[in-house]
């Protein structure tokens, strides 16, 4: 037998050239064969981005007839050999697997290693995949890469995990230490909800850095392209207990963007104890995520519970200059560890937190109907003001907190749960708002004044009491609704002339 240690394996490139085994010009270096190089930096990529902008949108190759018509089964039995692994072997603390292109992913994807100053092209090989005996006998020259995921020493050193992934149009997730993936994000959301159809960008090249020793923080540099606008995206991820990723985002409109949705998270909320009815399911709640959370300019914390509409639903919530949003997932015990395979419970939550002075517009949620947990029905995302302008260059800056609790969650009593129904013994519709235990809450209900308002119909006097369960206290609200129409209720706590507590929004409607 003839162990291949990566020395010998580097010593046999040269006669693999000569074979035609590998391009001229190529190497098989960090597991990947590598085009030659060329000098990188950022600036080249948004210039990249300018460039198509000023020119008709064209899309990157597709992939051929076969590779799209493989099945969900058969695509789910291509494997990447962790032994190819990008940067694999180098000291680096990053390493890059990649997914190939077919079935759903129907564009070929340029990915480029980036070291010593120099980009290298990705060569695609299905060499470097596993498959079984029966996967179907098509050309490498009809696919390409769709993706890559990133691993890291996010538990201990030398051992390498994934916590990042960045595949389909301009997806990408990630997760945090001992949580699994669930809510996704994307570079740009375009014509959301709205009268026209959405445009889906798409990340169409990558560049990604190799890592120092020692280093864990990855870096990658994105081109994202669609036939209104074009884009250079630089991502700065740092995993860990909390997976931060500080993005930096640069525009380029084909056409003025009235629709366009900054920092857009996407998620699946099917039901839980506010709006089961319908759903003849074991489990007692089923989401990857239970609530929009915001904190506003004017330093309000603002929770908007989710919900499975019977309708599509818009909200939009303007602002001016936001200190953070994003779609949370609070359930982390009880009703959301019923499901021992899906593991709802372990499921991050997604905080956006603006870099610099985003000026007005909206916090916009869309929540639309769903009978399939496998459906992502929840969007939620910035929308500035002014439209983005055609032949102009738009910057935006951020960081993604990949977390358990938000940076925002504790500076006053958190909302842990909300449940809603028919009330038993009098008119109208109940909703209790468990509010977690905080020392600003105190132990007297009677010292805390609360402030609830309904848009229509009557509220009757609220009723606020400890609730021994938690620790925290209990707001019951009842509400007399209207015979038709919405309600947008509202609630908080406060105390001592300060407010004490996030406020409670949530719109109820007969549908």
């Amino acid at each position: 037998m003839i162990v291949v240690t990566r020395r010998t394996a580097l010593s046999l490139v040269p006669g693999l050239v000569a074979m035609g085994l590998l391009p001229a010009g190529a190497s098989e270096t960090f597991g990947m064969t590598l085009e030659p190089g060329a000098p990188f930096d950022a600036a080249m990529v948004a210039d990249l981005a300018r460039t198509l902008a000023a020119a008709p949108h064209a899309p990157p190759p597709a992939v051929s007839e076969g590779w799209r018509q493989l099945s969900y089964d058969q695509y789910q039995k291509i494997w990447f050999d962790t032994r190819h692994s990008l940067y694999r072997g180098t000291g680096g603390a990053v390493q890059a697997e990649f997914f190939p292109a077919g079935l759903f992913f129907t564009s070929k994807i340029g990915i480029n290693a980036v070291t010593g100053g120099q980009s290298h092209r990705v060569r695609f090989e299905r060499r470097v995949f596993d498959m079984t005996d029966r996967f179907p006998d098509l050309p490498d020259a009809g696919t390409g890469f769709a993706g890559f995921r990133l691993l890291g020493e996010m538990v201990a050193e030398g051992r390498f995990q994934e916590y990042a992934a960045f595949l389909g149009a301009s997806y990408f997730r990630a997760i945090a230490r001992d949580l699994a993936y669930g809510i996704s994000a994307r570079g740009l959301a375009l014509d959301t909800a709205s009268d026209v159809p959405e445009e889906f960008p798409l990340f169409r090249e990558f560049w990604i850095e190799e890592a120092a020793p020692g280093a864990g923080q990855a870096i990658v540099h994105a081109l994202l392209d669609s036939p209104s606008v074009a884009g250079a995206y630089r991502f700065v991820i740092t995993p860990g207990a909390s997976t931060v990723m500080d993005i930096e985002a640069r525009l380029f409109p084909r056409r003025d963007l009235t629709g366009a949705g900054i920092a857009p998270g996407t998620s699946m909320f099917l039901f839980n104890d506010l709006n089961r009815a319908g759903h003849d399911d074991f489990r007692e709640a089923v989401h990857d995520s239970d609530g929009l959370l915001m904190r506003n300019g004017a330093g309000e914390v603002l929770w908007r519970p989710l919900k499975n509409p019977g309708t599509l639903e818009l909200s939009a919530f303007a602002d001016t200059g936001p200190r953070g949003f994003g779609l949370m997932q609070r359930a982390r015990g009880g009703e959301a560890d019923t499901d021992l395979v899906a593991r709802y419970e372990r499921r991050p939550s997604l905080w956006v937190e603006p870099v610099g002075d985003w000026g007005p517009g909206q916090v916009v949620l869309v929540e639309i109907p769903t009978d399939l947990e496998t459906n992502d029905n929840i969007v939620a995302f910035w929308r500035p003001a002014a439209p983005l302008v055609a032949g102009q260059e738009h910057r935006f800056a951020y960081r993604l907190h990949w977390c358990d609790q938000a940076p925002a969650e504790g500076s006053v009593a958190r909302i842990i749960a909300t449940r809603g129904g028919a009330r038993v013994f009098e008119e109208g519709r109940i909703f209790t708002i468990d509010f977690a235990p905080h020392t600003a809450l105190g132990d007297d209900p009677a010292a805390i004044v609360t402030r609830v308002s309904a848009s229509a119909g009557d509220l009757a006097p609220p009723l606020l009491q400890v609730n021994p369960a938690t620790g925290g206290m209990r707001l019951d609200l009842t509400l007399r609704p209207p015979e038709t129409g919405a309600v947008e209720l509202r609630a908080e706590l406060w105390r001592a002339g300060s407010r004490i507590s996030e406020v409670w929004l949530f719109r109820w409607s007969a549908a």
